[in-house]
């Protein structure tokens, strides 16, 4: 059976999991193969709202395995506490939740130099960091000093920690006048977390393909957005992972030619929480206002989110990095209230049109709009297209003849039963 993956086509936030939940009543097997506890996924189902942080969405379908890939950095202590909460409200997570073995593990010191790091920063310096360890924790892995999930089976474990902390304890207290912290501490917290979990490590490459040729059916899913991608996002305000379609591949051990469907996540306007160029963002009252309507606030940090209009170049630029199959737009019903719509069609930069999304000087463009006519009608649980607003439904249409990609999926309101699938 062929893999389907679902990716973030903005700077994260699109809505993922909700798209993610709907497909996951057809799926068997889920895989969250990059990002750490930074990022949040939210699902209503019932008008009851839940959150996800580090483990898959999809854990709330009864048939479905979960699998936290490779490419993911676990913190062990958050893990545990979001699983045993899941578990409080019924889902039997450790049952049916795998990890990979060669899942790398955050620590505590990992999230105290992010976020000493961060706050040594110059103003204009910050990337916006959750300040949660991730990047410090994918800077171990490439710097080959990291400790994986399997580690904890062998025996030098304890040994290689201590070191481990030995080095980052130097590094807190010369660099930032931190405190030590105890390497006895931390192990016996992972020790806690191997105790709960040793009997769902698992090679999950070996394990996926397995169940490919079983014919299983396998959702890709990854955080934040193809702008937040380390590689082809506004770098250096990105993530420390590649959340595209790439990342999937690396962060989970599927091969190529098991994917064949990519579908991508937008929202029907654009935000960006942090820092970074954000070219159609609303300042002042306007922006205010799409936030309030949206309730665009962090599911993770809380923080508000920077919100602007719908950017056609940066769809275009997801279409052409991830290889989009189709898309999902989401939260449409928000625009409901706008007399009027503007659509980012294209860049200017020095007075010349550009040909594509800058990987450098994003904060420099100039934006070229076209505005289409607003709908004024409430639209919240719609789910047949055809009974949309004509203004809303052309406003639709016009997006799919912009990007340049079908949209199979649309959004209507935050409930799972709030969709309108293909079809239409």
């Amino acid at each position: 059976m062929p893999a389907t993956l679902v990716v973030g086509t903005q700077w994260g936030d699109e809505g993922k999991a909700k798209v993610i939940d709907y497909l996951s009543k057809d799926t068997d097997i889920i895989v969250r193969y990059q990002g750490g506890a930074n990022a949040g996924h939210t699902v209503v189902v019932h008008g009851k709202k839940y959150v996800f942080h580090l483990v898959p969405s999809g854990i709330i379908y009864d048939q479905t395995v979960c699998v936290i890939g490779n490419g993911v950095v676990l913190d062990p202590t958050f893990f545990i506490e979001e699983c045993d909460k899941l578990q409080a409200e019924g889902f039997p997570v450790y049952d049916k939740l795998l990890i990979s073995d060669a899942c790398h593990l955050l620590f505590p010191f990992h999230g105290l130099i992010d976020s000493a790091r961060e706050s040594s920063c110059t103003p204009d310096r910050k990337i916006g960091t959750t300040k949660k360890g991730i990047g410090i924790c994918y800077a171990d892995k490439m710097m080959r000093i990291g400790l994986r999930v399997g580690d904890l089976r062998e025996s030098d474990f304890e040994t290689r920690l201590q070191h481990l902390v030995d080095e980052k304890n130097r590094e807190l207290v010369k660099l930032y006048d931190g405190e030590e912290l105890s390497a006895k501490e931390i192990l016996e917290n992972v020790k806690k977390f191997y105790s709960k979990i040793q009997k769902n490590i698992i090679n999950t490459p070996y394990y996926l393909e397995s169940q490919l040729k079983a014919g299983k059916k396998i959702l890709l899913e990854g955080a934040q957005g193809t702008g937040l991608d380390v590689d082809f996002g506004t770098y250096p305000y990105v993530t420390s992972s590649n959340p595209t379609t790439g990342g999937a591949f690396i962060g989970s051990g599927i091969a190529f030619h098991h994917l064949k469907s990519v579908i991508g996540i937008t929202k029907a306007y654009t935000t960006r929480v942090g820092e970074g160029p954000f070219p159609t963002e609303l300042h002042g009252e306007e922006g205010e206002r799409l936030r309030t309507l949206g309730a665009e606030y962090g599911a993770t940090t809380g923080r508000p989110r920077r919100c602007g209009w719908f950017d056609t170049e940066v769809l275009r630029h997801a279409v052409r990095i991830n290889g989009l199959t189709s898309i999902a737009l989401t939260k449409i019903d928000v625009l409901s209230a706008y007399d009027k719509i503007p659509v980012a069609v294209a860049y200017e930069r020095n007075g010349k049109k550009l040909d594509c999304f800058p990987s450098q000087g994003l904060d420099q463009v100039k934006v070229i709009y076209e505005e289409f006519p607003g709908w004024k009608t409430d639209i919240t649980g719609i789910g047949e297209f055809d009974k949309l607003p004509s203004a809303c439904k052309d406003y639709i249409r016009a997006l799919e003849k912009l990007i340049g990609v079908r949209i199979d999926l649309i959004s209507t309101g935050p409930d799972r039963k709030d969709t309108i699938a293909s079809g239409f």
